[in-house]
């Protein structure tokens, strides 16, 4: 695919139409990826956000500062990166892109984000239970924090929240794509990590490991029942920030790209 010079011109737009490319190529594979790889990738994702949580719930206790904490979590989105892995929001500006471009279907991404929610979860759910055995020195931070999310209420203010921690995350996703620099790529992970988990963003992966961690330690006042309603506050909320606070407007300003492209995958298919 190349960009067209005539429409994409001036500063940096050459830059986002080579983005765009890259955000096309890594996405047709992606969506179309067999079950078992898909399923694996997830379960890794979770996991690896996990390792994150745990070092923010250490940092957490030993120094009670959720801005110190915010910094460790940022271990959880490097591992990501670095191991190929797959979290549920950053399924927002990729996937959504490569569908726009006619290189999958819209069936083809309600696939991956169910399956992605479903075994992000279940890593970090299982990975969770062992931090807990490992370190019951954890336990109470782990409880008062999860009561934070779960426990929060359901407030204009807290949808915000998740829009927020969609918005963020699917902002990181596109820093990604910008830059070829791994050292860029991992600067743009610390950012995110500090400001999605710093700042106490809702985030429906990241804080429902936050929300087990508690469940396993035990005493919460909060169960799964009441992690459930929260979980689909917080996915719902995610998706309106990273679909339409942060894909839309970059999907508006790439689109000659991605109509240039679409009928070269869509023959490709053929």
């Amino acid at each position: 695919m190349e960009p067209d010079d005539q429409i994409m011109e001036g500063p940096g737009e050459h830059r986002v139409a080579e983005a765009a490319e890259r955000i096309v190529a890594e996405g047709r594979p992606r969506l179309h990826r067999t079950w078992a790889s898909l399923v694996a990738t997830a379960l890794l994702g979770g996991i690896d956000v996990s390792v994150g949580v745990m070092t923010l719930l250490f940092v957490k206790h030993e120094t009670g500062s959720d801005l110190l904490a915010g910094l460790a979590f940022s271990v959880g989105l490097i591992a990501l990166l670095l191991g190929h892995s797959e979290l549920f929001t950053e399924g927002f500006l990729v996937p959504v892109s490569t569908v726009i471009a006619g290189a999958a279907t819209w069936l083809d991404l309600l696939r991956l984000w169910v399956t992605v929610l479903v075994m992000n979860l279940v890593g970090g759910w299982a990975f969770m239970w062992i931090v807990m055995r490992a370190f019951p020195e954890l336990h109470a931070t782990a409880a008062e924090s999860g009561a934070r999310f779960v426990d929060g209420g359901y407030t204009l203010g807290t949808f915000c929240l998740t829009v927020l921690g969609g918005g963020v995350i699917t902002l990181m996703t596109r820093m990604h794509h910008g830059t070829e620099s791994m050292t860029g790529k991992i600067v743009a992970s610390v950012s995110a990590a500090f400001v999605l988990a710093g700042l106490g963003l809702w985030h429906s992966v990241l804080d429902s490991m936050i929300a087990f961690a508690g469940l396993h330690a035990g005493d919460t006042a909060y169960g799964y029942a009441d992690w459930l309603v929260w979980l689909a506050w917080a996915v719902l909320g995610n998706v309106v920030g990273g679909v339409l606070l942060t894909t839309a407007p970059r999907l508006v300003r790439s689109a000659p790209v991605l109509r240039e492209d679409a009928p070269a995958t869509g023959a490709a298919d053929t």
